[in-house]
């Protein structure tokens, strides 16, 4: 023959004692990366279809490497590596189908079609009948310690898993008609799939090239193929990330535990390449620390968690309170506020002579009884309008409009109460028309609300209002010589409910609601609105900045 058998065993040996570090490194650890991952999924959801799929494609894959491992040590055992190598082609094809099924499912968020599953077996059938016939294998080459497999048969085979690699970046257009997968994030979806075609395009082309490679004389053995097999480690750390970080499969895993199982497996690992007995030890020592301080890591993360969803769930709990509060408020206000209206209905009535001419001595009482009327109405329907706004019920209806004559209309309203009190009132308008963009009656509610607060909280002097524009912006302000602001105040002066403590010694019927009220209005039309005032006692000033149409 040209050769003796036992130089060629003894060279066989050679490449498999230079590769056996690096076969195990590249064979166990992402085995047990991929049986954990399978097993918790599956455990943690055992009725999720991807999980049952994840589960037995690990399983697959375990077989996988372990057949390709034992038939790199069973190198000078014909018999029992033939018998190995003829199921290659069997596990790769399942891996292939499983796979498909796995994105498949985990994509759409649906069970595999039992059509589907008839038509991956239809491709299936021929490897499993060909497997062990010589459409497989056709011999053993004892010079290089290798079985010779049949050109067909391998092509065969690896075109299912281009078939599949082909097929799976189209799976996600599924998604689109499926009801089912509204809830899994387009993100996600876009990692399953990524990684599953990662996994596949190197696990396929390393084993096809090696196989192609070796066959054809170029290289003497199939060490390139072992690259191929590391691509299964990153399709779990893929899927890792998915349960981290969107919460895949329904399971709260956290990246501290995926952080701590990833070094312990690298640790671990060290020990396929260490020799002496002193490093041995270290590796031993390193793993146990590892281990040791990863538990204390997790347990300190999982009770930030756990304190992080009681949080969360008392955030829930208040927010629902709110919005029951809410709804009582308005329900109440709205009762009140019919039954107040009625009474206001009643003494307006009376004072215009319906019911016949009013006694002298009664009509200062029924005058204050159809003010009080009046102010209860307006002080419910500034509780409404805030529990509105800060529902999101508010809606604006903007149109163009003449800002000037709005402003007018409103201060000369309040002409009347401003002189009953010895107040000057000054208006500064300007005589062009100064149009905005807006809601007419939202804005009155606002501009009346700041005339009226100055009107209010000023004893003496002058309340003076000014609108002014220019290129691109509007300025509204009213100034008043009034009770003035604390910068305590200042800080909470148009938050929900907020008083000023001064303000409440001359109004104690305020809601503080009021420039709550004029913040949300002026905000929801592109502008601002701040205070200014050096103290108590020295007055105010409100001013509103828009945006000019």
């Amino acid at each position: 023959m040209g050769y003796n058998i036992l130089p060629n065993l003894e060279y066989c040996k050679e490449i498999v004692d230079g590769y056996a570090s690096f076969l195990y490194y590249t064979h166990i650890p992402p085995t047990i990366m991929a049986l954990l991952l399978g097993i918790y999924v599956l455990v943690k959801n055992r009725k999720s279809t991807s999980a049952q799929l994840l589960f037995a494609l690990s399983i697959v894959f375990a077989l996988w490497t372990t057949t390709d491992l034992l038939i790199w040590l069973t190198f000078d055992q014909a018999t029992p590596m033939m018998f190995l190598w003829s199921l290659i082609g069997i596990l790769s094809s399942l891996m292939f189908a499983l796979t498909f099924f796995f994105t498949f499912s985990f994509v759409t968020g649906r069970r595999i079609p039992v059509w589907l599953v008839a038509a991956w077996g239809v491709l299936l059938l021929p490897v499993i009948i060909g497997a062990p016939t010589s459409l497989n294998l056709q011999g053993f080459d004892i010079r290089d310690c290798v079985a010779v497999e049949a050109a067909g048969f391998l092509y065969y085979y690896h075109g299912l898993g281009l078939l599949t690699a082909v097929l799976i970046p189209f799976l996600p257009l599924l998604r689109r008609k499926q009801e089912e997968a509204k809830s899994i994030p387009r993100a996600a979806v876009t990692f399953a799939t990524l990684g599953a075609e990662l996994f596949l395009l190197t696990f396929l082309g390393t084993s096809f090239l090696a196989s192609y490679l070796v066959e054809t004389g170029v290289v003497p053995d199939f060490g390139l193929e072992q690259y191929g097999i590391l691509a299964m480690a990153v399709f779990m750390a893929f899927l890792a990330y998915l349960i981290v970080q969107y919460n895949a499969f329904n399971l709260k895993f956290l990246g501290a535990q995926a952080l701590v199982i990833a070094l312990v497996i690298l640790v671990a690992s060290q020990y396929l390449f260490e020799q002496s007995a002193t490093n041995y030890w270290l590796v031993t020592l390193t793993l146990v620390l590892t281990i040791f301080f990863g538990f204390i890591l997790v347990r300190s993360v999982q009770r930030e968690i756990k304190q992080r969803e009681h949080i969360e769930k008392l955030a829930k709990n208040l927010e629902s309170a709110n919005n029951q509060q809410v709804i009582l408020i308005h329900f109440i206000t709205h009762q009140i506020k019919g039954f107040v209206a009625k009474s206001r209905n009643i003494f307006a009535t009376a004072l215009e002579g319906d019911f016949g001419t009013i006694p002298d001595t009664l009509r200062p009482l029924f005058e204050e009884g159809l003010a009080s009327d009046t102010r209860g109405v307006a002080t419910i329907q500034e509780i409404l309008n805030a529990a509105n706004i800060k529902n999101g019920k508010v809606t604006y209806a903007k149109e163009q409009i003449d800002l000037k004559t709005l402003v007018d209309e409103v201060a000369n309203d309040q002409r009347r109460t401003a002189e009953k009190k010895g107040l000057k009132l000054v208006i500064e308008t300007g005589s062009e028309p100064v149009m905005l963009l807006g809601d007419r009656t939202q804005l009155v509610n606002a501009i009346k609300n700041l005339i009226d607060n100055s009107v209010k909280y000023t004893p003496s002097g002058e309340v003076h209002i000014e609108l002014v524009q220019t290129r691109d912006k509007i300025r509204f302000s009213v100034k008043d010589t009034g009770i003035g602001i604390t910068p305590e105040d200042m800080s909470h002066l148009f938050t929900e409910g907020g008083h000023g403590a001064e303000s409440m010694k001359i109004n104690v019927e305020s809601t503080g609601f009021g420039l709550y009220i004029v913040k949300n209005i002026i905000e929801a039309h592109g502008g601002k609105v701040w205070a200014e005032s050096e103290g108590v006692g020295k007055g105010s000033r409100f001013v509103v900045e828009l945006p000019a149409s």
